[in-house]
């Protein structure tokens, strides 16, 4: 059984178990959370597919970590300017684990 869930306007092919790096969420670590937006399921019974959501279905996971991406450089250049500015940034992700999928 697998859905394909909806988080930061970015989806995710999710089953249960399984670790996964959302945007950052408004939630402590250790919280669990409920995600409505599936757009897909697909268990043995067959697929179903939402319009633009599956009615019913969720997703339960629980915040297991907060953490840094790698380090990404933005520079801005000016030629002939003398005008040169490097600046450095880390988004930060939470790590969610999927513990169950409700059709």
């Amino acid at each position: 059984m697998y859905a394909i869930i909806e988080s930061g306007s970015k989806q995710y092919r999710v089953s249960e178990g399984d670790i996964i790096r959302v945007d950052l969420m408004p939630h402590p670590v250790g919280t669990q959370v409920e995600i409505d937006k599936v757009l897909l399921l697909a268990h043995d019974a067959g697929v179903k597919v939402g319009r633009p959501l599956v009615e019913g279905a969720k997703v339960i996971a629980r915040v297991e970590a907060l953490e840094k991406g790698e380090k990404l450089l933005v520079w801005k250049y000016r030629p002939k300017q003398r005008y040169r500015r490097r600046q450095g940034h880390r988004q930060v992700f939470s790590r969610l684990r999927i513990e169950k999928i409700v059709p």
